[in-house]
């Protein structure tokens, strides 16, 4: 829990830039637009937009944002260091970056002498000028400077002296932060505290007696660290950030050990995407600073936005969502096993470590073969449906599953075929149609890619018999689009209903092609999505079952939507 004397921290995603280097991840112009405004409202201070001149996209994307800027969010621009023997004043590159008119540049450059000689293939003098000519003529043109001190942690280890020259001729050119990149991702939290320490000691002395101007060489080494904001006046003094890569799996606690350190900035990106094994993951570091560690990253009200974004930015990016993330993913805070549902039923404290309404996310009971009479229980209530343990239904629904799960169904993935299977125990089951059998054609044409499928369905919608037929890409969306045409005239609210997700798993392969197989389908209507399970030796069957029960939830849904406007009107 922060309060009003919290200490500040400063969030900088970098998700538009670095995490668009994530293999398999792409974004248009429009894409980055859109999360850059959900991360502005999460309230995110300071976004970097990407490379401006780097590419097209990135060029319009900035123009763009001058046009209509983002409510509170600095949108900062990233760009290296001039080039060898050149000058700033001379160098394209940053004409662009003036051109994009932010108000704050991310200039990266090289710390580790290996880089400067192997990678730039100059001498560690011109790199240190290299430094101080970018930094300096972008503060000529007004603009407010963020240092990224790249492979930092590694140029530290292999050259302290010359790594922490880099950073002091940051200082003196205007750099307002000093951020240390672990590039690599190799560096362990102890060596990251240990080194923190060591710049913030050895830059403290530097800035509080040698690059001050005379009126502030007296000020304190507390108002040395104090963080700098976009509204205070202009300082010498620089702060420290840091940004970390995932390839040890230590980018979240290298982070943290940064800030316990002395860092006052941190680097990350929306559900940790990056380059290779990803960057620090802002939907972890965020709740474990503000929840756990007491600093003040962004408001309460925010912070229980944090799920809804971290989902957002992965559907704008086109990747499923990781359901297991901490404090965000669909199952962070699930319970599964009986006795633990039970105990939280009592006092949730007993298995989760926050509320999970604090990060916008909720509880969910677990429905499988090793749930108890509790988790049943729970998982009704959870869906409007009140049962008393001491009747035979919630055990008769009990042994159902356990049955079922034995069969290959599972119902912790698929909770709307479990919602079904409770209100068929309890005789509630509404009948919005009957399927009275189906056949499916497959043409398959040598020397084709693709395949033809034409599906026949034959319903009972009250009493009448439905005949229609529908052809798709292959036999499981040629039969849904034949069930679709079938009930849309008496159930117009299915052409809301859409098939997101269809998954495959088979149960025995040993069995060869007469291995039971289980299907999965997700279905949604713009505003809720719903998984259905189907379970046969027949994958056509399986998807049947599937496909009928998504669209039969989907229509329970909207008539119960429906009940509840009557009852508040």
């Amino acid at each position: 829990m922060t309060t009003n004397s919290s200490p500040q921290l400063w969030l900088y995603d970098t998700t538009l830039r670095d995490g668009t280097q994530r293999e398999g991840l792409s974004v248009s112009i429009e894409d980055k637009l859109r999360i850059a405004r959900r991360l502005d409202q999460l309230g995110i201070p300071f976004i970097e937009g990407g490379w401006p001149g780097a590419n097209p996209k990135d060029v319009q994307f900035f123009w763009q944002l001058q046009e209509d800027p983002l409510k509170q969010a600095e949108i900062v621009a990233f760009c290296s260091t001039r080039r060898p023997n050149s000058t700033a004043a001379t160098e394209p590159m940053l004409q662009d970056i003036l051109a994009a008119g932010t108000r704050w540049v991310t200039i990266f450059g090289k710390s580790w002498d290996l880089h400067v000689t192997t990678g730039l293939k100059t001498t560690l003098e011109e790199n240190l000028a290299m430094i101080r000519d970018t930094i300096e003529y972008l503060r000529s043109q007004g603009r407010r400077i963020i240092y990224d001190a790249e492979h930092w942690f590694d140029g530290y280890k292999h050259n302290r002296d010359y790594a922490l020259q880099t950073l002091e001729a940051a200082i003196a050119s205007g750099a307002e932060w000093l951020v240390l990149c672990d590039t690599n991702g190799g560096t362990l939290p102890h060596e990251i505290s240990q080194i923190v320490q060591d710049v913030i000691s050895h830059l403290s002395l530097v800035t509080c007696t040698e690059r001050l101007v005379p009126s502030e060489v007296e000020v304190s080494r507390s108002i040395c660290q104090e963080p700098m904001t976009k509204d205070k006046g202009q300082r010498t003094l620089p702060q420290i950030g840091i940004h970390t890569h995932n390839d040890s799996e230590m980018a979240v606690a290298n982070a943290i050990a940064a800030v316990m350190a002395g860092a006052k900035m941190v680097q990350g990106t929306i559900n940790g995407y990056g380059e290779r094994c990803g960057n620090a993951n802002l939907c972890s570091l965020i709740p474990n600073l503000q929840l756990k560690a007491g600093y003040s990253c962004i408001t309460e009200d925010q912070l229980t936005q944090l799920t809804e974004a971290s989902r957002f930015v992965s559907e704008v990016v086109n990747l499923a969502p990781d359901e297991h993330a901490p404090f965000v993913g669909r199952s962070a805070f699930a319970h599964k096993g009986g006795i633990h549902v039970s105990a939280v039923e009592r006092n949730p404290l007993t298995y989760e470590h926050i509320q999970p309404e604090q990060v916008g996310n909720r509880r969910r009971i677990v429905i499988s073969e090793q749930s108890g009479l509790s988790n049943v229980l729970a998982k009704a209530r959870s869906f409007g449906i009140e049962l008393d343990q001491q009747k035979a239904e919630a055990r008769e629904i009990l042994q159902r599953l356990k049955d079922l799960e034995s069969e290959g169904f599972q119902f912790e993935a698929a909770e709307a075929s479990f919602v079904l299977l409770m209100h068929e125990a309890l005789g509630g089951r509404q009948k919005f149609f009957e399927v009275k059998g189906f056949q499916v054609h497959c043409d398959l044409i040598e020397g084709k890619e693709t395949s033809n499928a034409l599906a026949t369905v034959k319903v009972a919608v009250d009493g009448k018999n439905i005949l229609e037929a529908a052809e798709g890409n292959g036999p499981v969306a040629a039969l849904d689009a034949a069930l679709r045409k079938a009930l849309v005239n008496f159930y117009p609210q299915i052409a809301t209903f859409d098939l997101t997700d269809y998954k495959v798993r088979i149960l025995n392969g040993h069995t060869g092609t007469a291995a039971k197989t289980r299907v999965l389908v997700e279905s949604g209507n713009g505003r809720q999505r719903w998984t259905t399970v189907g379970v046969s030796t027949n994958i056509l069957a399986a998807s049947y079952q599937a496909v009928v029960e998504g669209l039969e939830y989907g229509l329970l849904l909207h008539s119960q939507a429906e009940a509840a406007l009557k009852a508040s009107s």
